[in-house]
């Protein structure tokens, strides 16, 4: 049943959609009415395609508070095992009414505050459930049922016990978590447990921080509250828009699917190197060239900077104006510098007012010169003659570009790529700076390519410069003429193709193309811009401010990266994800306080994740060693389950590394993803050993994933590359769900004494 409503919504959602394309002409306010009606029901369709797997994942037989719910018949024939006097709720990924019964709920939205008891409900704390049933299905069909008796009398006269491990539904998390990996993050919204629904529906409206361990399902959290708040915020959230900031597009690629199997599809993803509209990450700093960059020091080097550029001559600079010699000498310029600076205005913005005052004295050094009465003494010229010297004098090339040389107008990537270029830049713009910071932060023309670290450097720049967008503003009017005049175009093409003889003879009734649509109509429907999302709109625009923020992993950002996003949400509405233990930048954060303070004071909270979903207990008993090197006050997160496979350690030469890899990755056997995490040296030699399973990378690449099984290889390079050396093994030691490896040529780091030689050694 439930299946057919679905069919139903989708079929009408089609038929809509296909109606409203086909619709041409009427008013303006008709035309924008069309456009909404067309994003609404794409939406709907894609909505209801995501639903498709999984559309029902779970029942809640509820003591009856006076209504009587009725659950779908193709999936349970209702209260025939003697739970009588029962309200029955059936949740599932979106909301179903029965229009033939009063629009009575088929089906509950997970997010609906009457599913929720579904996600909360304990023994201790049933709140009113006496029986949560767990449905898996593939595709159209149910697989299996798992039911949780919370009251103990009925549990008793089932023969039964209540659960009692505090895991909610643990036979379809178990189910989820021993499940082989795909390489894709799938949602958790049938398996949610109560501490995580408590942070996915909370209504704090500052920045709440949800700090957890490895495998508590920080990312999983973050992104189910994104759906809770577009579900519950929907006016408000749909014309903002939600960012989604991750750590690497790798990490974004593995969410990619989250949220559209949710239903939600216009929400933007990012990272912070390719937040900055136009600009791709494409080059990689050294970790110690990263910190310098994300210093808030930076600041007032960039500051520096832009003043550099406006420049006083070090000489007179002399001019020719219609035959007549002038000179743009210091006294000019500085005053000029003095009124624009004077105005607080970024530097773009505030360059008409150099050129103003620049002309200005110009024109009357001119007026001076050949205006000059030889009889009287005073001025021949009035003041729409120097008005006009003026007006001319602001079309002269040769004016205009000797005041460009002195206050040019500058691009973020221009000024960044200048200051990086060279040396001596750096050094006037950061007097504080060490030779070896300089050389550092030195980097030859990268024809406009740059890092993740200089995106914060960019939107600064940004921010500093300003955008005179009236010559943008000119050309856009341009082109809109010219679609229009284009459309006019087609229209009478269209119109003169009738034949001119027959004219008279045609059926009145008989439309032409004219008589449906005029040209500013056919240029509307031509110009893409005007169908774009949100999430469109909202990543071609840096000025774009969001309703809600997500961060994940957001112990990694630097205190730029940090400026750089708040000025993206100025409401300060966020949601902070991350794990202090697990910061592997030198850039990055080891204290939310000292992040977070200076934007939102003491408004900010922190709530915490305890539970280890992913990593064995097995393999959390050595990640436990490191973390108490990192930090022993950190509480580690409990582990629910053993993988039943011992965490393994093998020292072989140097010379039989890469062989023993192989050998190691050949014996495997079982499905799902392999890791093979190496120091950086290696990364780029092994990556031939890659497969359709296997990935070599990085720690920093495998930030956020989870595979299977994990082959750590010389960890002992691993902590040593890095200032954040524990950090970064802590990591990958709990990217597995069920086994690990370690293969080491050198000595075997302390922090890892307690792994053993595989049993078949």
């Amino acid at each position: 049943m439930l299946y057919g409503h679905l069919d139903s919504l989708r079929e009408y959602a089609q038929t809509r959609l296909g109606r409203v394309l086909l619709e041409t002409g009427g008013t303006p306010q008709a035309r924008s009415e069309r456009e909404s009606f067309t994003q609404m029901y794409t939406e709907d369709i894609a909505k209801y395609d995501a639903a498709e797997h999984g559309l029902c994942f779970g029942r809640i037989d509820v003591r009856d508070t006076g209504t009587n719910g009725s659950g779908p018949g193709d999936v349970d024939a209702g209260n025939s095992d003697g739970l009588d006097d029962t309200e029955v709720r059936y949740i599932g990924r979106l909301g179903i009414l029965d229009e033939g019964n009063d629009f009575e709920p088929l089906l509950l939205d997970w997010r609906a505050p009457l599913a929720r008891p579904f996600y909360l409900a304990t023994p201790a704390a049933p709140e009113g459930v006496i029986r949560r049933r767990h449905i898996r299905s593939r595709g159209r069909a149910v697989t299996a049922l798992n039911d949780e008796y919370l009251d103990l009398e009925v549990a008793q006269s089932h023969g039964t016990t209540t659960p009692t491990g505090g895991v909610a539904g643990e036979s379809a998390l178990l189910a989820a978590l021993n499940a082989a990996r795909t390489g894709q993050m799938h949602d958790i919204v049938a398996t949610i447990q109560s501490e995580q629904d408590s942070i996915i529906r909370s209504e704090h409206r500052s920045v709440l921080v949800v700090q957890g361990g490895p495998g508590t399902g920080k990312t999983a959290v973050a992104l189910h509250r994104a759906a809770y708040l577009l579900y519950t915020y929907r006016k408000q959230l749909a014309k903002a828009g939600v960012l989604i900031v991750g750590p690497n597009s790798t990490f974004l690629d593995y969410i990619g699917q989250v949220l559209p199997s949710l239903g939600e599809t216009g929400v933007l993803l990012s990272t912070i190197g390719d937040l900055y509209p136009g600009v791709r990450a494409e080059l990689e700093d050294e970790l110690v060239t990263g910190e310098i960059k994300g210093s808030l020091d930076m600041v007032d080097v960039l500051k520096k900077a832009v003043r550099d550029r406006q420049e006083v001559p070090a000489q007179p600079v002399p001019l020719m104006f219609d035959s007549y010699r002038i000179t743009l000498d210091r006294k000019i310029v500085t005053r000029a510098r003095g009124r624009a600076r004077s105005s607080r205005r970024p530097h773009n913005l505030a360059r008409p007012i150099f050129v103003s005052a620049v002309i200005e004295a110009l024109a009357d050094q001119l007026a001076a010169l050949i205006g000059t009465d030889p009889v009287g003494g005073g001025n021949l010229l009035s003041r729409d003659d120097i008005a006009d010297i003026r007006s001319e004098m602001r079309a002269d090339p040769d004016i205009i570009a000797a005041i460009d040389a002195l206050w040019p107008q500058l691009t973020p990537q221009q000024v960044l790529t200048d200051l990086l270029a060279s040396r001596d830049r750096l050094a006037m713009a950061a007097p504080a700076l060490t030779t070896q910071q300089i050389d550092l932060l030195h980097r030859p023309r990268s024809r406009g390519r740059f890092s993740a670290a200089d995106a914060p450097l960019l939107d600064e720049l940004a921010e500093l410069l300003g955008v005179d967008d009236a010559a943008d503003r000119e050309r856009a009017a341009r082109r809109w003429r010219r679609q229009i005049a284009d459309a006019q175009g087609a229209l009478d093409i269209l119109t003169g193709s009738a034949p001119q003889d027959l004219e008279d003879d045609l059926d009145p009734e008989l439309l032409m193309a004219y008589d449906l649509i005029d040209a500013t109509q056919l240029a509307e429907r031509q110009d893409l811009r005007r169908h774009e999302t949100t999430a469109e709109r909202a990543a071609g625009d840096r000025t774009w401010t969001y309703g809600h923020v997500i961060v994940d992993e957001a112990q990694e950002l630097s205190e730029m990266a940090w400026r750089m996003l708040m000025r993206r949400i100025p409401n300060r509405w966020m949601t902070v994800v991350g794990d202090t233990a697990q910061t592997g930048d030198p850039a990055g954060s080891s204290s939310w306080q000292r992040i977070l303070e200076p934007y939102v004071a003491n408004r900010w909270r922190k709530a915490e994740l305890t539970v280890n979903y992913r990593t064995p207990a097995e393999i959390m008993r050595v990640a436990h060693t490191v973390l108490a090197a990192i930090d022993p006050e950190q509480v580690p997160p409990r582990s629910v389950r053993e993988s039943g496979f011992a965490p393994w350690a093998r020292h072989v030469d140097a010379g039989e590394l890469a062989e023993t890899v192989q050998q190691t990755l050949a014996a495997h056997d079982g499905p799902g993803l392999i890791a093979v995490i190496v120091p950086h040296r290696l990364a780029g030699e092994w990556a031939h050993l890659e497969g359709a399973s296997v990935r070599v990378a990085t720690v920093r690449d495998v930030k956020g994933l989870e595979f299977d099984e994990v082959l750590l290889v010389e960890p002992g390079d691993i902590l040593a590359e890095s200032p954040r050396g524990l950090n970064d093994l802590y990591v990958a030691l709990t990217r597995a769900t069920q086994r690990l490896g370690v293969l080491h040529s050198s000595a075997l780091p302390e922090v890892l004494d307690g792994l053993h030689a595989p049993a078949e050694c």
